[in-house]
């Protein structure tokens, strides 16, 4: 698997990476979940990131993997969901890292990410100092935003983040405007949702909100002239994210290591064609005038 310099942390990742939020679903059995995440290191996905509202994701990440600490890296997310702490505060930060940390069997966890928080809380700076002080602390080694749109931008010129995580698909282009700044600053990148939930293998729309907004732009961008009919989709959106401009690592998720294997041969498979990627950036220019990332 090709690696690359995670901005200027001195951290290298993997082009592709393991969103573990599925293996954190209660209604996988222990011994796949086990499985599958063993299975991504194998294949070489040595990112591996996680949430704290990830279910079951980070308990199980630091009870199959905690033996092999060393061979990845590691990525969360805080700032809720702390009994007795209000959250996106200082305290509801560090309280949040210790008990990653505990879950997840580490001392240091590699990446450690504000999840979506709203502008107000950024602006404050409040949690990102909290994150930071988590560093001096050597609880972790980056302080880090993960979120789209406005609060993406922000994030990036505030000068707090040493990373940031941003949504990247055919049907979610608006970060690769500011990607590029990131990467001028020396913060590492990390792309999310980029299979923006496979609106084009899906004949119903979903009930799901955020995947039903997917489906309706994959519509709109075919309205707008954008024909893959013959493409591997999966495929195409995989390297259309990965070797965007401003992007170290994708990550992707599910729980078929089949899949991974699938995805690995796509990415290895280099960039998309130049004409590719204008008629995939003309559709959205045309389709996208008034939409925004999804938080």
């Amino acid at each position: 698997m090709e690696t690359r310099p995670f901005g200027s942390t001195g951290i290298r990742v993997p082009v592709l990476g393991f969103g573990a939020m599925q293996v954190g679903d209660p209604r996988i059995a222990e011994s796949e979940a086990a499985a599958m995440l063993n299975g991504a290191l194998d294949l070489g996905l040595t990112l591996i990131d996680t949430a704290r509202s990830y279910g079951l994701s980070e308990e199980r990440i630091g009870r199959h993997l905690a033996h092999r600490r060393d061979e990845f890296v590691l990525s969360t997310k805080v700032g809720y969901g702390v009994e007795g702490r209000e959250d996106w505060t200082y305290e509801c930060v560090l309280a949040g890292v210790d008990a990653a940390r505990d879950r997840l069997r580490t001392d240091v966890i590699d990446v450690v990410h504000l999840h979506s928080c709203d502008l107000e809380t950024l602006r404050t700076g409040e949690a990102a100092r909290a994150l930071l002080r988590c560093r001096e602390l050597g609880k972790i080694r980056v302080a880090a935003y993960s979120g789209d749109d406005e609060a993406l931008r922000i994030a990036i010129e505030s000068g707090m983040f040493g990373s940031v995580q941003a949504s990247v698909s055919l049907c979610d282009q608006q970060a690769l405007d500011v990607l590029p700044d990131a990467t001028t600053r020396g913060l590492g990148s990390i792309a999310k949702r980029s299979l923006a939930g496979r609106p084009w293998d899906s004949t119903v729309p979903p009930v799901d909100a955020a995947q039903l907004e997917y489906h309706r732009r994959f519509a709109a961008l075919h309205a707008a002239g954008l024909d893959l009919a013959a493409a591997d989709l999966d495929g195409v959106a995989l390297r259309f994210s990965a070797y965007a401009p401003g992007v170290d690592c994708v990550i992707v998720g599910g729980a078929d290591a089949r899949h991974l294997e699938k995805n690995i041969a796509a990415v290895s498979a280099g960039p998309l064609r130049p004409e590719q990627l204008a008629a995939i950036r003309g559709a959205f220019a045309r389709a996208a005038t008034n939409w925004r990332g999804l938080i």
